[in-house]
C-alpha cells in the first residue's frame, strides 16, 4: 500500500487515539458505560486498522499469533483467578468484598482486575480470529479440486 499515502497518514493519526480511548474505556468501565469487552474491541480494532493499511504480515510481525493465544489464556485466568481468590478468602465466586477492608475499594479493585482480564481476552481473541481469516487464502484450498 505504498501508493495509498493518504490512508497511511490517516491511520497514523487514528491509531494512537484509538488505543488511548481503549484504555479510557477499560479503566473507567466501573464508573461509566464501558469496560473490558468494549475496550478489548476498540483495542483490537486499532490493530485491525493497522493491518488493513499495512498488510497482515506487518500485523503478525507486531503481534505474533502465539502471543495472542497466550494473552487470551492469561486474560481468562485473571478473570477466573480473581473469583478463586475471593472464594479462598471466604466470599462467593467474584465476591469482591474479600479483596480489601473497605467495601468500596474492594468492589473497585475487583471490577478493575476482572475487566482487565476480560479486555485482554477479548482483544486477543478478536485479533486471533482476524489473523486466521485474513491469512486464509481460498485459492490455495482449491488445488485439490
Amino acid at each position: 500500500m505504498e501508493h495509498h499515502s493518504i490512508l497511511r497518514v490517516v491511520s497514523k493519526l487514528l491509531i494512537p487515539p484509538m488505543l488511548v480511548f481503549a484504555l479510557y474505556v477499560q479503566f473507567h468501565g466501573e464508573y461509566s458505560p464501558g469496560g473490558g469487552f468494549q475496550a478489548g474491541v476498540v483495542f483490537a480494532a486499532a490493530f485491525i486498522l493497522y493491518s488493513l493499511v499495512h498488510g497482515i504480515d506487518a500485523l503478525i510481525e507486531i503481534v505474533p499469533p502465539r502471543a495472542l493465544h497466550v494473552f487470551s489464556a492469561v486474560g481468562a485466568l485473571i478473570f477466573a483467578g480473581t473469583g478463586v481468590v475471593t472464594m479462598l478468602l471466604g466470599e462467593p465466586f467474584l465476591g469482591y468484598y474479600a479483596l480489601a477492608e473497605n467495601p468500596v475499594h474492594a468492589q473497585e479493585w475487583g471490577i478493575v482486575i476482572v475487566e482487565f482480564g476480560v479486555g485482554m481476552t477479548v482483544a486477543s481473541v478478536m485479533l486471533s480470529l482476524f489473523i486466521a481469516f485474513a491469512s486464509h487464502n481460498p485459492r490455495l484450498d482449491d488445488k485439490d479440486w
